[in-house]
């Protein structure tokens, strides 16, 4: 960022002729209040308003660039191509010099999809692919590639809609203009007399025509855009670095830990298998006393099972009779004793 870009100011406006408007018969109304006068039938530019209003569009843009937003750069006119393709290139941002697609933004789906196409013909081309291709095909692949990287080389690497935007001439960028409306997207806009100023949030009052004007204005704020960008990507550098430098501390220590575990479940197991050999040793040493006394005791032996009575004979029968049939006996006896007595006596 050069010195005369930091310090933009009435000098270098009048010297760059921002304060030269279109003639007044092709201006809009509605940028009465940003014009001082006229001079031979053209409005001057109230400069006082535009070093105020380029401050705060200076402070919008470093603002986003310094939270690591992007801002499209978009001129697609000649007197102002040049100057956005070379500081878009410095920042790092993306911007269309040459046509702008419609649905840019709009359509950012369908875009990304040709975006994507376009990386893939480039690495075509890049490994040589694209020459071993027949010769019909390798040539409606190279206009194909032609054609993206004239519509979208500019936004090649945007990867998502942008923060904000930076128009030079409202009238030629109108469908720019439209989609970012549409989105809610911040404009940061060069507008000269005869342009409508309502669609732009940072409006900068000056001469859009003029080659050196489109370099000062744009080159001021693509200034504080680089210096801003700067410092994020330092930032996020040193951030990234911190975070590296913990990821490896913790990784370091989670394996100093997992070490020392290994070596204490080691060192149990070394000394659980020593103490089983001195074991095994003490238990397997003749002439000790502990020796018999460790061995197991054998069996006693089990008691013999009662054998089963077996059964008496009719002749081993024995020779007393139930005490029922005695008794059933004796009065059969006596019966007959009486009947012997009776014949006795007959």
């Amino acid at each position: 960022m050069t010195d005369s870009n930091a310090d933009t100011g009435i000098k270098e406006l009048l010297e760059a002729g921002v304060h030269f408007g279109h003639q007044t018969r092709r201006w809009n109304p509605a940028m009465r209040r940003y014009i001082h006068g006229e001079r031979d039938g053209i409005h001057i530019i109230d400069l006082l308003q535009t070093e105020e209003l380029l401050g705060e569009a200076r402070a919008f843009c470093a603002d986003v660039a310094g939270r690591g937003g992007k801002v499209l750069f978009v001129g697609t006119k000649k007197q102002a191509r040049d100057t956005i393709e070379e500081w878009a290139e410095k920042t790092g941002m993306p911007y269309v010099s040459r046509r702008w697609l419609g649905g840019l933004l709009t359509n950012f789906g369908t875009i990304s999809k040709r975006i994507k196409r376009l990386h893939e013909l480039t690495d075509l081309e890049a490994n040589g692919q694209l020459a071993l291709l027949p010769t019909k095909e390798r040539m409606a692949r190279e206009a194909e590639l032609r054609k993206l990287e004239y519509n979208l080389g500019g936004v090649r690497d945007m990867q998502r809609p942008p923060d904000a935007i930076l128009v030079i001439d409202l009238n030629a960028e109108e469908i720019a203009v439209n989609e970012a409306t549409r989105l809610g997207i911040p404009i940061v806009a060069l507008v000269d007399t005869n342009c409508n100023p309502r669609p732009v949030e940072y409006v900068i009052p000056g001469n859009d025509d003029a080659i050196r004007s489109c370099e000062l204005i744009v080159g001021t704020l693509g200034g504080e855009i680089l210096s801003s960008a700067t410092a994020w990507q330092q930032a996020e550098d040193a951030r990234r670095k911190r975070e590296e430098e913990e990821r490896k501390k913790r990784e370091e220590e989670q394996r100093r830990k997992r070490e020392e575990e290994e070596a204490k479940k080691a060192a149990e197991a070394a000394a659980k298998a020593e103490a089983e050999a001195a074991a095994k040793a003490e238990s397997e040493a003749p002439g000790q006393t502990g020796a018999a006394a460790q061995k197991p005791a054998p069996p006693a032996p089990k008691p013999a099972e009662p054998k089963p009575a077996e059964p008496k004979s009719e002749e081993a029968a024995p020779a007393e009779e139930p005490a029922e049939a005695t008794a059933a006996a004796e009065p059969g006896q006596t019966a007959a004793a009486g009947g012997a007595s009776e014949s006795g006596d007959k």
